[in-house]
């Protein structure tokens, strides 16, 4: 019990990074050490499980799909989403700064903590980080476009949004931004529209079944190389979280990283040099506290 309790938590802090553009779910998940299992159950469900569903053996099915650790993960990723949503805009509004200093020491300390599995560094190992890298910060700096709102559409968009999300680094939020489908979704989660809401999951349902398949072989093949690639999308993904910027367009959530002399310049308010270091350390405390601690719980 005490161990989906904490499963429980771990999807709520998933659910608060998804609702934030520019901070990925699947990041905390690498963070808090449940991301090889996550990935696992998921590829689990498929028609075999199904079937034990609609036959009614629930016993079964629960034991096929590690049920238990999916219904905490995911209890814990909706209700964070459903209740933590307006605060993370509020903090994103008011106190953008500390917030993306926070999420920026997590992401950064986390890509250390993944490379530290790499030991013996080789060509492929780098081409794959540097791939990772520049694919990020490029889709980090891309600017969003405008898209139907069509029930076909919100079900792509679900699809793909989804991997993204399970993806360190990769930002599922900020892909619906790209879409032009993150603040549509937002109303949709605050004006509880289920038509809209039941289109999009359906969506992400089929999409994370399907991809994390996909995933699940590339770790199992070249899981280095994979391990590369992804600890790159959360270095590129720094470009997203920097958390000084020019805004371009505030309704498209539009803007580029610029340094802190720059952004007192432009904005006239204070850079919190001071205070945005100390948030960044705090990140990188958590990251590599949680990791001493699993050591000693191990021992």
């Amino acid at each position: 019990m005490r161990k989906y309790i904490l499963t429980f938590f771990k999807g709520v802090a998933m659910g608060a990074a998804d609702v934030i553009p520019g901070v990925s779910g699947g990041t905390i998940a690498f963070l808090t050490g449940i991301y090889t299992e996550l990935l696992s159950s998921i590829k689990s469900i498929n028609f075999k499980a199904v079937k034990l569903l609609f036959t009614g053996r629930f016993a079964e099915f629960s034991q096929a799909v590690n049920f238990k650790f999916l219904l905490a993960v995911a209890s814990g990723i909706l209700l964070s989403i459903f209740s933590l949503a307006r605060l993370m805009q509020y903090l994103l509004v008011h106190h953008p700064i500390p917030l993306w200093s926070f999420f920026m020491g997590l992401i950064a300390a986390s890509a250390i903590y993944v490379l530290r599995e790499i030991g013996k560094w080789k060509l492929i190992h780098i081409v794959s980080l540097l791939a990772g890298i520049a694919v990020a910060a490029y889709i980090c700096l891309v600017s969003p476009s405008q898209t139907t709102e069509e029930y076909w559409f919100i079900f792509i968009s679900g699809a793909i949004a989804i991997c993204a999300m399970i993806l360190p680094g990769i930002s599922g939020s900020f892909i619906l931004l790209l879409l032009g489908k993150y603040a549509f979704i937002m109303k949709a989660v605050t004006d509880f529209n289920i038509p809209v809401l039941a289109t999009f999951a359906v969506g992400a349902i089929l999409g994370i079944i399907t991809f994390s398949h996909f995933l699940t072989w590339l770790l199992k093949k070249y899981y280095k190389p994979t391990i590369c690639v992804l600890a790159g999308f959360m270095i590129g993904s720094l470009v997203k979280v920097w958390p000084w910027k020019k805004v371009l367009d505030e309704a498209s959530h539009i803007d580029r990283p610029i340094l802190p002399g720059q952004f007192e310049t432009l904005t006239g308010q204070p850079s919190q040099l001071f205070l945005s270091v100390i948030f960044v350390l705090i990140g990188i405390s958590i990251v590599f506290g949680i990791e001493f601690i699993a050591k000693a719980m191990k021992k």
